[in-house]
């Protein structure tokens, strides 16, 4: 079965970078888009960015556009999100989600897109 694990997550203080790491198991990685999603405490689930299973296509939130990066590495099954510049506003629980596309330059934003999630890794930033 379709397994993520995202892992990274942390404390930092403001200003700070982290990257989180999702790895796959049990599918075609180069088959599937992956996103970012976060969720705040009392906020609902937000998207944050996406790259498409070629990885040659990337979207973002306008909140995190310039501060975050998001890779992939086909051949060790992981999606990464560099973040960098880190605010308090940036703390949430981090999830990664995946779906097969058939367009290798797709990029999923929404989340009735995505099958696939991951448990979440906890993100704080601390001023």
């Amino acid at each position: 079965q379709v397994q993520l694990v995202e892992s990274g997550g942390g404390l930092m203080q403001a200003g700070g970078s982290l990257r989180l790491s999702c790895a796959a198991s049990g599918l075609t990685f180069s088959s599937y888009a992956m996103g970012w999603f976060r969720q705040a405490p009392g906020k609902e689930r937000e998207f944050v960015g996406a790259i498409s299973r070629s990885a040659g296509n990337t979207g973002y939130a306008d909140s995190v556009k310039g501060r975050f990066t998001i890779s992939r590495d086909n051949a060790k099954n992981t999606a990464y999100l560099l973040m960098n510049s880190l605010k308090l506003e940036d703390t949430a629980v981090y999830y990664c989600a995946a779906d097969i596309t058939l367009l290798s330059t797709s990029v999923l934003r929404d989340q009735s897109q995505y099958r696939y999630w991951g448990q979440g890794t906890q993100v704080t930033v601390s001023s």
